[in-house]
């Protein structure tokens, strides 16, 4: 399992081609990339902000709970912070199982809990200025569907 919480942009093909030739006892891989979109056509950037430490700690805690509920073979979490323009890849997740149900589910799992839980703090800076994401509620009606 590794957890990278980084600024500087990563290759996703080399990440993913990496993840998955490491595999011996998995028949699925899966792959989530998260790029940083544009929908209303006036986003300069987005400022992604963290606290080291406590969010490698808490994403690692969290894959860690994929690993065991579903039982991953390995997991991957990539995540990016500092300022990224519409466009660039924010975060990717892979997961490995021994059957893809398992590897999509976790990869699902972890995705929700990025969204939500994980200790990041995002701005979008937009010609008319700049304002803090917040939660929706949509994204908490994703991650409620994993409470046992």
């Amino acid at each position: 399992m590794r957890i990278e919480v980084q600024s500087a942009p990563f290759d996703l093909g080399a990440e993913t081609t990496a993840f998955a030739e490491a595999q011996r006892a998995s028949g699925a891989v899966v792959t989530f990339t998260g790029i940083v979109r544009d929908v209303e056509g006036g986003l300069i950037a987005m400022d992604i902000e963290h606290y080291p430490g406590m969010t490698e700690a808490a994403l690692a805690e969290i894959a860690e709970e994929a690993k065991v509920r579903w039982s991953l073979e390995d997991a991957l979490v990539v995540h990016r912070h500092g300022r990224l323009a519409p466009g660039e890849t924010i975060m990717m997740v892979a997961t490995a199982a021994r059957h893809r149900k398992d590897a999509f589910e976790a990869a699902e799992f972890l995705m929700d809990f990025l969204k939500s839980r994980a200790p990041f703090w995002k701005r979008e800076i937009t010609q008319a200025g700049s304002a803090w994401v917040a939660a929706k509620e949509t994204d908490e009606d994703a991650l409620d569907r994993w409470q046992t």
